[in-house]
This record gives C-alpha cells, sequence and structure tokens, in this order.
C-alpha cells in the first residue's frame, strides 16, 4: 500500500454517526487527499419533537451534507424512516452495490449489539453483505470486486454479549475542532431533538458560536474517555506520545471483512 490515497467509506445507521464515531478518521483521510464518503441508511424523519415526515428528512440531508462538505465528504443517505431499518434482501443488495460502486479500501460501521435496532442492522447488512461483495453472480449488472476491503466497527460501551474490542485506537487531537465543526451542523439533532430528549433543551443558546461552544463542552468528555479507555492501544500505536493523546477514535477490526497486518493498519488508520 504505497500510495497513501485510499477511500473511506463510513456506514452510519443515521444522519450524524458517521461524524461522531469517525469524524476524526475522517478528516485525516480529507487531508491527505484521500476519497471520503459517508451513508446514513435512514433519513432521520422520526428524531424530532416538533416536525417529522418530509420536512424533517429535508433538513436532515442538508444538515448532514452541510456536514460532509466541512471536509469536502460525500454523503449519501438512504430514504428509510429512522426506526424501520431491517436486514431485508432488498438492502443486502443495494448495500452490495453501494459498496462495490465506491470500491473502498476501508469501511466503518455500527456492531451488531447495540440499543438501537439501526445501529444493529447497519452492522448486520454490512456483514451480510461482506463475502458477497466478490460473488460476481450476486448483483451481477454491478462488476464484483476481486477483494473485500477491510471492515472495522465503531466503538462503543455495550457489554452483552460480547463487548467492543479496539485493535486500534487513533489519536484526533488535531483534527478534533473540524470533528466538531461536523457535528455543529447537525442543528436539528445537536440542538433540539437530543437537548428535548434529555431534559436540557432550556440549557441550549441561541447565538451560533455559543452553541457551537456549548457543544464542544457537551462532546469532548466522550472523546477523552475513548483516549483513556484505550490508552494502552494509543502508547502501542504513538509510543510514549499515546499517553499525551487527549481525544481519541477506536475500531474493531471484523474479521468479515478484509485482512490486515500491522503496514495495512499504519496505512488504513493514519496516525
Amino acid at each position: 500500500m504505497g500510495d497513501n490515497r485510499r477511500k473511506l467509506l463510513i456506514i452510519g445507521a443515521h444522519p450524524d454517526d458517521c461524524e461522531i464515531k469517525a469524524g476524526g478518521l475522517a478528516t485525516k483521510y480529507a487531508d491527505r487527499n484521500s476519497s471520503v464518503k459517508f451513508i446514513s441508511l435512514t433519513n432521520g424523519a422520526t428524531g424530532h419533537q416538533d416536525i417529522g415526515g418530509v420536512e424533517l428528512a429535508r433538513r436532515r440531508a442538508r444538515e448532514a451534507q452541510a456536514a460532509a462538505d466541512v471536509i469536502g465528504a460525500e454523503y449519501a443517505i438512504w430514504d428509510t424512516h429512522t426506526g424501520e431499518l431491517v436486514p431485508s434482501l432488498e438492502n443486502r443488495k443495494a448495500l452490495i452495490r453501494t459498496i462495490r460502486e465506491y470500491d473502498p479500501d476501508l469501511v466503518l460501521t455500527h456492531r451488531t449489539n447495540d440499543y438501537h435496532p439501526d445501529h444493529r442492522y447497519a452492522g448486520t447488512l454490512v456483514r451480510d453483505a461482506a463475502y458477497l461483495i466478490e460473488v460476481p453472480n450476486m448483483c451481477p449488472l454491478t462488476p464484483a470486486l476481486e477483494t473485500t476491503p477491510v471492515i472495522a466497527h465503531f466503538s462503543d460501551e455495550f457489554e452483552k454479549p460480547n463487548p467492543f474490542e479496539a485493535d486500534v485506537a487513533i489519536s484526533i487531537d488535531e483534527t478534533i475542532e473540524t470533528k466538531i465543526d461536523m457535528i455543529h451542523r447537525h442543528e436539528s439533532q445537536m440542538y433540539e431533538w437530543l437537548p428535548y430528549n434529555r431534559g436540557t433543551l432550556d440549557e441550549v443558546p441561541d447565538d451560533s458560536e455559543e452553541r457551537r461552544e456549548w457543544l464542544k463542552q457537551q462532546r469532548l468528555p466522550d472523546f477523552e474517555e475513548v483516549a483513556e479507555r484505550y490508552r494502552e492501544r494509543l502508547v502501542e500505536y504513538y509510543g510514549e506520545a499515546g499517553d499525551r493523546v487527549q481525544y481519541a477514535e477506536a475500531f474493531e477490526i471484523s474479521e468479515y471483512g478484509g485482512s490486515v497486518d500491522d503496514e495495512a493498519i499504519d496505512d488504513l488508520f493514519p496516525h
């Protein structure tokens, strides 16, 4: 893997999942002129206390594209209502075609055990598509890939039936502001629905810059916690500098994707 230009495909269940879970890594890819594509397998049309349907779906799509524009990425959104994603044959075929057409080097997605059914089924769809990506007679009008890309999962805190195990952790200290910028673009989610859902709507500032600072203070502890939880991996990856990493993202390599060695991990998960 001598050429450091790679193609990163991040498959989330909802608009904003990609940025929250892997926005730092996505920024690293963009910074080295590599291609980044975000996919949301649902349209976000149920996640709001006041609006929904067409109005909310279109708003979430605009916000998602604004987030992608921060790093020059592409954002595709499936027109499936949030909460209604299923691991159907139709969806499996659609995902096979999507992965083939983009031909990524690395695919990131959710694990299959999670509190949200959309998260679980996003992981299931990627898992079910993994082998079939190489099978020419599956979706024969879209040429099969010769090799399956490396697949990895976002970090999470769910313990049952099996806990997340980090195979790699990366520092996002130098990309944290860009990651916050991307998350900030999801206004209906970050400043309306989630605060309402958590009972903190009255805490949200009105001014955009003050909102971003408020959001930053809300989100930074999550990324600090990832760094602390996977400090050993950071030290393995960065040496002594790993002890000084403040914010991190972590990923678990899926056994269903392409195989990797240390050199491939260094290439696909840039320092």
